[in-house]
């Protein structure tokens, strides 16, 4: 699998687009573009979306999802990655198969970490494996501890963070699927 920025870069020269004629696309910055081409600067999921979108592609072109012919997905092997301007690390814990409604993650929270506010369709759960973590839902604040469960519509405001001195690490079920 190419990487993301070079699969970025060969779909653009493909469709033999400027960066600045993607940059009018995606409303995104041409230095910030370039940036990204050349493996210095990570997009958000978002960012992501925007560009895949511009190319014609599907956002799952940029991804290589595990294959598995039982389902079973182990952390141990799972490929770690992150976000634009964010210290979380994720693991996709996720099956490729047809009409999947699910995606799944294992995200660790550095302390002092948060993630930015958002709504979106769909739905989200967190279990917290190991730590705390403050989440806000439509302003609402939940502490959850070890073995805490919070669910609830996405289309309203949402957030978390990490007070504490420690990681946290969840489970973060999401609908609808990213990739």
């Amino acid at each position: 699998m190419e990487s993301i920025p070079v699969s970025i870069k060969s779909l653009r020269l493909e469709k033999k687009l400027t960066l600045k004629e993607l940059s009018s696309k995606t409303d995104l910055s041409v230095s910030f573009l370039s940036q990204i081409e050349r493996g210095e600067s990570s997009p958000a999921i978002t960012s992501l979306n925007k560009i895949a979108e511009a190319l014609d592609v599907d956002i799952t072109h940029f991804f290589n999802p595990p294959k598995s012919e039982d389902f079973m997905i182990s952390f141990e092997t799972a490929e770690p990655f992150k976000v634009e301007h964010s210290s979380q690390t994720m693991y996709r814990m996720s099956s490729d198969f047809e009409n999947r409604t699910l995606e799944n993650y294992i995200i660790e929270i550095p302390p002092g970490a948060r993630n930015e506010k958002m709504r979106h369709v769909g739905e989200e759960l967190y279990y917290l494996i190991e730590g705390k973590l403050t989440v806000y839902v439509n302003e609402k604040i939940y502490e959850l501890n070890q073995n805490d469960v919070i669910h609830f519509p996405s289309n309203i405001s949402h957030y978390y963070e990490n007070n504490s001195e420690n990681i946290a690490k969840i489970l973060c079920v999401v609908t609808p699927t990213l990739f």
